[in-house]
């Protein structure tokens, strides 16, 4: 489904209907940014890390190496936040939350092939993946389907309580 930014300027935060804003989409199919996943550790400390990712229409679908801390602390919590976000002029944020799911494959994930073509370029990223594709390389899909989203363009859409003066100096009081 898509929408105007306009029409989804009345949605509460935390509806996935948002993912169908030209900000939400715009955010999703660049594959310059990052998104930045934040995590609980196993020692129950806050972890943020920068992720490269792939929106598929329907999951945030990033990779790991297999037993690496990061799958580890996931398995046991796997409940995250995502922001995706760019800093531009006006900035522009999409927050999203739930559970991952994991899925440990052999050999190099798919999705982890089409991040790093797209990051790289297809030459530069072939070959980094044909470099890492080796016997007994283990990764893991880990995989956001959307529970809750937020969206901010500081245009349409503003942290709830940005105070009145704040917006009006803006141009966009309620």
């Amino acid at each position: 489904m898509s929408l105007s930014d306009t029409q989804a300027a009345g949605m509460p935060q935390g509806d996935v209907r948002l993912l169908g804003t030209p900000t939400a989409q715009r955010l999703l199919n660049d594959s310059t940014l990052m998104a930045r996943l934040a995590y609980t550790a196993k020692d129950g400390a806050p972890r943020l890390i920068p992720m490269n990712f792939l929106w598929n229409g329907d999951e945030v679908v990033m990779a790991a190496f297999a037993d690496t801390y990061k799958v580890r602390d996931l398995r046991a919590r796997p409940e995250v936040a995502i922001t995706i976000d760019i800093a531009d002029s006006p900035p522009q944020a999409l927050m999203l939350r739930g559970k991952v799911t994991l899925a440990e494959v052999e050999g190099v994930l798919p999705e982890y092939a089409t991040i790093q073509r797209a990051g790289l370029g297809e030459e530069a990223g072939s070959a980094y993946v044909a470099a890492i594709d080796k016997p007994g390389l283990r990764m893991v899909r880990i995989a956001l389907r959307p529970a809750w989203v937020g969206v901010l363009d500081f245009q349409e859409r503003f942290p709830v309580l940005t105070p009145e003066p704040v917006l009006a100096a803006l141009g966009a009081g309620r």
